[in-house]
């Protein structure tokens, strides 16, 4: 019998609901495991301002919650003794950089942790570029190290796809949109998932919306960059079928949380192992922490492709233990495991709101319904 009893289900369902009722967003999707189980599949609202019916197949936008799927797939590699956390990046990728500089001196395990010191490498803000892998790779090529490697935590938000899918074509030769289908998302029966959209498949991935901040006395264009014009490329269809391995994962809440129902058991669920406990172990350790991030200015727990719980502005919930591992996407979307309570969440929608509080506030909502109703 689930943990989950079916009165706090309907709790949990109804605080969902009353956040569509808000106007938090148009429309959102919800999954839980417990034990391995999924006890939680809701969707509510619609797929945009004059979209159809929210379902719990509809595809949504990713943002960050990405880059685990990447990272994941980089880590199989190692797995199979591909390639070390500590090898130099320019050994598998010899233009990367030249032998003797600071930046020859990038590991994989720099990249993974966000200690690479490669935050920028200058397209960034050029959508026209994303949707060409060869001019990314030049790039990063051409970038140079903002900080020493290994010096600074200083969150990659587009880079660090870039930087591990092209680690990840160079040594498998698959492009890191299959490689990613092969090593996980097929293994998982992660059906709706995939690293930007493919030529066979429609654009019919929710419309996402940048909301107006409700807290006036915050600033909305503080981060990244004001949320709403650093959403809006991605509802263009062109960007939606670029392969940005950091930022345009194409999915389900459903998909997410089984993903890291997977990795919250050590790599495997239900037959299915897609990593080694060793890979998993590495993955969600904790790597590199920072009470400024360089990137975000604010505090930080990485792991090897995953934010760690621990903070004061994790979106894992209020007062997360620190074993607690995830990723959150551009004020819009998170998943993450508690591998101790053996629960999985997953929380997606196609509203867009100030990252660094509203959307913190609004998924550390649910995430503390579900704790207190496994607890």
């Amino acid at each position: 019998m689930s943990r989950l009893l079916e009165t706090d289900r309907e709790r949990i369902v109804a605080l969902f609901d009353r956040h569509l009722e808000a106007g938090l967003h148009h429309g959102a999707q919800l999954a839980v495991f417990v034990d391995g189980d999924l006890v939680v599949d809701h969707a509510g609202g619609v797929t945009g301002p004059d979209g159809e019916p929210t379902t719990t197949n509809t595809r949504y936008v990713l943002f960050s919650c990405t880059k685990p799927y990447a990272a994941a797939t980089l880590h199989s590699l190692v797995d199979e003794g591909a390639l070390a956390y500590d090898d130099r990046v320019v050994d598998h990728w010899p233009e990367f950089a030249d032998e003797g500089s600071e930046k020859a001196e990038i590991t994989v395990r720099h990249v993974l942790s966000h200690m690479a010191g490669l935050p920028q490498c200058g397209i960034e803000s050029q959508p026209d570029a994303w949707t060409d892998w060869e001019t990314v790779v030049e790039a990063l090529e051409d970038a140079e190290p903002t900080y020493p490697p290994g010096e600074r935590a200083a969150y990659h938000s587009i880079t660090f796809g870039w930087l591990v899918g092209e680690l990840v074509r160079r040594v498998s030769g698959e492009r890191i949109e299959d490689a990613a289908a092969r090593r996980v998302f097929e293994p998982l029966g992660m059906d709706e998932t995939g690293i930007g959209l493919r030529d066979d498949e429609p654009d019919d991935a929710a419309t996402l919306v940048g909301f107006e901040s409700f807290d006036r006395c915050r600033d909305p264009g503080e981060g990244l960059g004001d949320h709403r014009l650093v959403a809006e490329p991605f509802n263009e269809e062109r960007v939606r079928r670029a392969v940005i391995p950091a930022s345009n994962g194409i999915g389900t809440a459903r998909d997410m949380a089984r993903f890291y129902a997977c990795l919250g058991n050590g790599g495997e669920l239900d037959g299915t192992r897609i990593l080694s406990e060793e890979a998993v172990d590495a993955m969600t350790t904790l790597e590199a922490e920072t009470d400024a991030d360089g990137t975000l200015s604010r505090p930080a727990r990485f792991g090897l492709g995953v934010w760690k719980g621990g903070t004061t502005v994790d979106p894992f919930g209020s007062l997360t233990p620190d074993h607690v591992f995830g990723h959150a996407g551009l004020g819009s979307s998170v998943g993450w495991a508690d591998p101790e309570a053996d629960v999985a969440f997953a929380y997606v929608t196609n509203g867009v709101r100030d990252g660094s509080y509203e959307h913190v506030a609004r998924v550390r909502d649910l995430a503390n319904a579900v704790r207190l109703a496994v607890a």
